[in-house]
């Protein structure tokens, strides 16, 4: 899910591992829940931010587990199905991470977070926004 604020910036959290590793919020459905609920729980484990302003993208991206993820799926699981969320915010707001998951966040311009995410489906994200905020003006 990408977390962005009134005039382009959008927030990306470096996770604890692997250091260097830049992404949006991200998450795993547990039993029984829709995506739309995953997303909400995710975004409030993630930043302590409140979803009242989830929106579905209607993007869903289909690819291959990173090496360094597959133990985190069932084993022979090898492709992941990525839906993507935005929350927009009237400004960039402080956020309370979970040092389990992640070491710092910044706010950083659309062209640069695009940049620096880490993962293909993630900068994919980000361009969705950067278009669906282009729309909404």
């Amino acid at each position: 899910m990408v977390v962005y604020a009134a005039g382009g910036q959008v927030l990306l959290l470096e996770r604890h591992t692997p250091k260097g590793w830049w992404q949006s919020v991200t998450g795993s459905l547990e039993a029984d829940e829709t995506p739309w609920a995953a997303a909400a729980r995710e975004v409030a484990e993630e930043t302590g931010l409140g979803a009242e302003r989830l929106v579905d993208l209607g993007l869903r991206q289909r690819f291959t587990i990173a090496p360094a993820w597959r133990d985190r799926f069932a084993p022979g699981v090898t492709e992941n199905l990525e839906h993507a969320f935005a929350l927009g915010l009237d400004v960039p707001e402080e956020v309370r991470l979970d040092p389990a998951e992640h070491v710092d966040y910044e706010w950083l311009p659309l062209a640069a977070a695009t940049e620096r995410a880490t993962s293909h489906s993630n900068r994919v994200a980000i361009e969705q926004v950067s278009r669906f905020i282009a729309y909404r003006r």
